[in-house]
C-alpha cells in the first residue's frame, strides 16, 4: 500500500503564490494572520506544514476562502502526481 502524503514544498508554494498575488509581504500577512515571519517563511520554503489553524489564519489575513487554498494545493498535488507516472514506463 502506497502511503500518501502533503508535500509540504507544494503548500508552501501555493500559500506565497496567494500572497504575492495580494501583493503583501511576509510581514503583512505574519502580522494579519497572528504568526511571526520567520514561521510564515518556513512554510512558505516548504520546511513547516501549517496546522489547520495556522493555515486558516493565513487565509484570513489574505482575505480568502480557505478551501480556495486546499483546492489550489490539491491540483497542484494532482498535476505533480501526472507528471511522475507518464515518467515512469
Amino acid at each position: 500500500m502506497h502511503e500518501q502524503t502533503l508535500n509540504s514544498e507544494v503548500i508552501g508554494r501555493v500559500i506565497a503564490e496567494f500572497r504575492k498575488k495580494k501583493g503583501l509581504s511576509q510581514e503583512v500577512v505574519s502580522g494579519l494572520a497572528d504568526i511571526g515571519r520567520t514561521h510564515l517563511s518556513a512554510i512558505e520554503h516548504g520546511k513547516r506544514k501549517p496546522t489547520l489553524e495556522t493555515l486558516y489564519s493565513i487565509a484570513c489575513a489574505l482575505d480568502v476562502n480557505m478551501s480556495d487554498i486546499i483546492i489550489e494545493i490539491e491540483k497542484q498535488i494532482d498535476s505533480e502526481k501526472e507528471k511522475t507516472e507518464m515518467m515512469q514506463p
